[in-house]
């Protein structure tokens, strides 16, 4: 299958046509012509071509519980709200509410995601049909021994079981955290992991409680407790890490792991201190952006949430130069993390992940500097077109089944969040 973009612009102005086949982009130029008849050409005049976005974090069914239960304590708020709802949630549900998920992230430019929740068939399944990249993390925690046993034992048939679906979607293993998960569970799921050469995602020192829990339990900071047991290293990604010390970060950079920060969600859940970024940028630690779950983020949009980055660390560090908008733009793409694969560049040999962007709208005129216009300036809204492994998801900011979605969505949030 071919397409061919047609009369794009990079993000240095130049005007390009981009010839993409198989999923992948094949040639790039000012001269190229489309290579056959009946090619499939995407007019992409006025539009700029981005690499997609890379959500680094998400909770994606969560969506069905967006606006429930805000400006709470964290406890009271899953304790009172968010645990039992969860607890009436079917495989139906998680299956609409990741597609609800799915819809507002190919609506704002994310290309590729990486989920942490229950049911994996049916995020799994709801990511395949959107076309979507993902990550799909096999939740893994012990609220009970008997569910942590259940879930340990599902590993092996999951993992074969995501052969059914596309290859944009790779397993992965989301023990929640070191607080909920055993140690002899941890250590099992490190074998697995090497075994298997599966990525791991896992919360770690997301409040100060967390740490000093896990000093007073294990005698040590969490990074050196996961490193202990022998999750700490490569596949391993790191979600919030917002009270990790140097000693620690010294420690992440030495494994190779990477971090992944959610700076909405940790604001809004007034976790106690802003990421600290200088110190990872320092050590050139491997880093990505997430969005978290919708029930503490709100919003899906990665446009929002680097310019929430981006301020957040000039704010802490009293120093506007910190953070560039074009260094930004960059962890925002997936380029400052490896583990998730190639991305955020626009090269032949490279995957047909891309976005057509309008940039001519009066939130973002004038444009004195395109990459500060879409870190500070631009929303979700600017995205026109997007492509993934070289399919159209959306053009014109269409996208087939979109309202049967919205409604589906609507009916199960209502009924999940009756009190």
């Amino acid at each position: 299958m071919t397409l061919f973009i047609q009369d794009a612009r990079l993000l240095d102005d130049r005007r390009v046509h981009i010839q993409i086949d198989n999923g992948l982009i094949t040639a790039i130029g000012e001269e190229l012509a489309p290579p056959h008849p009946g090619t499939e050409i995407l007019d992409a005049r006025g539009m700029v071509v981005t690499p997609g976005l890379l959500n680094g974090h998400t909770h994606a069914a969560m969506t069905l519980f967006r606006g429930y239960g805000d400006d709470m304590h964290l406890m009271d708020w899953l304790q009172n709200r968010i645990w039992p709802a969860e607890a009436k949630m079917t495989e139906a549900d998680v299956y609409w509410g990741t597609k609800l998920a799915c819809l507002e992230m190919i609506r704002s430019g994310t290309v590729q995601f990486h989920d942490m929740y229950w049911h994996y068939h049916a995020v799994a399944r709801a990511v395949d049909e959107m076309g979507l990249r993902a990550g799909v993390g096999a939740i893994l925690l012990d609220v009970a021994e008997a569910q942590g046993d259940q879930l340990q034992a599902e590993s092996e048939r999951l993992l074969s079981e995501t052969r059914r679906y596309s290859s944009r979607i790779q397993y992965e293993h989301a023990p929640h955290s070191i607080y909920v998960v055993n140690e002899s569970r941890l250590r099992w799921l490190a074998d697995f992991s090497e075994k298997h050469a599966t990525r791991v995602n896992i919360h770690l020192s997301e409040t100060t409680r967390e740490v000093a829990e896990c000093q007073a339990r294990h005698g040590l900071r969490p990074a050196f407790y996961l490193d202990r047991i022998g999750l700490l290293n490569p596949r391993v990604c790191l979600a919030h890490g917002v009270h990790l010390d140097e000693t620690e970060l010294d420690l992440i950079a030495e494994r190779n792991a990477t971090l992944i920060t959610n700076p909405v969600s940790n604001m809004k859940l007034a976790v106690g201190g802003a990421f600290p970024y200088q110190e990872v940028a320092r050590r050139g630690i491997n880093l990505a952006i997430g969005t978290d779950g919708a029930a503490s983020n709100n919003s899906l949009d990665l446009f929002q949430e680097v310019k929430y980055f981006a301020l957040l660390q000039k704010h802490a560090a009293h120093d506007p130069t910190i953070l560039p908008a074009r260094v930004a733009w960059k962890i925002l793409t997936g380029a400052r993390a490896p583990v998730f694969g190639p991305s955020g560049r626009i090269a032949p040999g490279e995957r047909a992940d891309l976005l057509l962007l309008d940039l001519d709208q009066v939130e973002t005129t004038p444009r004195h500097d395109t990459i500060s216009s879409l870190v500070y300036a631009a929303t979700g809204h600017v995205v026109d077109s997007v492509i993934v492994d070289g399919r159209i998801l959306m053009h014109g900011r269409r996208i087939e089944g979109e309202e049967e979605i919205r409604q589906e969505a609507l009916a199960r949030a209502h009924a999940l969040c009756q009190t």
